[in-house]
């Protein structure tokens, strides 16, 4: 391969399409054509002389050269794409780029008061807060392509460091139409054959398992009618009347007060074994990542804001039985 000539782009094109899992989903996130994204995959390949994915109804798979090439695409774009941030960090005024990504419609106060003080303190530092699916988001700090993520986490990766922001209880809600809306007299029983919207990740093996066990405790067994890894979504097809769901009980409070969502059994805001399932948000940092000051200051104010926490971290709603303090990724 004669160096000048490679389309660095090429590769920042791949490592999206291997994060997606899929051509069509890496085209939305590159804002660009499905053909476009695998032409570059194909241009890409015929440079490399070799085969980098498997592609076939129902089978997307990375060959053992296509495994190679990814992990070397996450530090040389993470490095690549961070240059023009590290070079700011001489300037006499703070400025910069700081980059973060969450977890769809991360609803935590404290974050938004740490962004107000720090635009006020650094006016010249821009912010990219971007939305993606929790996977993407480890991912794209694993790659140092951003500077933090907020977001679930399923299965912690030895790379990267995490720290709980808060616990949110997820409830059980339906929309205006459904026939159980406005009733105040319902038990979980009466849940347990209804038809189910909610996550992709609502698994006894993935990031929202609290969800997956509290419906097996309670039996909630109702045909599942309609999922997504998106939260706007999700809460979409429950004020549509496609089914009961799961929401953040303190996500969901406005739509209840507007009539948008009424909320169902079980009642029990203490969190116990049958209550509401808790779900912990956390900030994911990589070490291996060299931090603009920007970033850095940005971070240490986040920090400090959850060090002022009750046992170092918050909990929605208020009331709910705080998280446990014996370790970052305590169930």
């Amino acid at each position: 391969m004669v160096r000048r000539e490679f389309d660095w782009n090429l590769l920042h094109t791949f490592m999206v399409i291997v994060e997606e899992g899929s051509i069509t989903r890496a085209a939305n996130r590159l804002l660009l054509r499905q053909p476009s994204v695998s032409t570059a995959l194909k241009r890409l390949e015929d440079r490399l002389g070799q085969r980098l994915i498997d592609r076939a109804p129902g089978r997307f798979e990375l060959t053992d050269a296509g495994r190679v090439l990814y992990r070397e695409c996450r530090d040389i774009c993470g490095a690549i794409g961070r240059l023009g941030h590290l070079l700011t960090a001489g300037e006499a005024e703070l400025s910069g780029h700081i980059r973060l990504l969450l977890a769809s419609h991360v609803v935590f106060p404290p974050l938004d008061a740490v962004l107000a003080d720090f635009h006020a303190a650094h006016p010249l530092v821009t912010l990219e807060c971007e939305v993606a699916r929790s996977s993407v988001v480890v991912q794209t700090v694993l790659s140092r392509q951003a500077s933090a993520g907020i977001c679930l986490v399923a299965r912690p990766h030895p790379h990267l460091a995490y720290r709980r922001l808060f616990r949110e209880h997820f409830g059980f809600f339906c929309g205006p139409s459904h026939r159980l809306f406005g009733r105040t007299d319902l038990t979980v029983a009466d849940l347990r054959d209804e038809p189910v919207v909610s996550f992709n990740t609502d698994s006894p093996t993935d990031a929202l398992r609290a969800i997956a066990l509290l419906r097996a405790r309670h039996d909630l067994n109702g045909r599942t009618v309609g999922r997504s890894s998106n939260l706007e979504e999700v809460r979409r097809m429950i004020v549509a009347g496609l089914g009961v769901g799961p929401l953040p009980i303190h996500v969901a409070e406005r739509d209840v007060r507007e009539g948008l969502l009424w909320r169902l059994p079980p009642w029990d805001d203490t969190a116990g074994p049958g209550g509401p399932a808790p779900v912990d948000i956390f900030l994911v940092t990589n070490p291996r990542t060299t931090l603009s000051q920007a970033e850095r200051l940005f971070l240490a104010m986040l920090n400090a804001r959850v060090d002022a926490a009750p046992g170092g971290v918050f909990v929605y709603p208020t009331g709910t039985t705080r998280a446990p303090s014996e370790g970052p990724l305590a169930d």
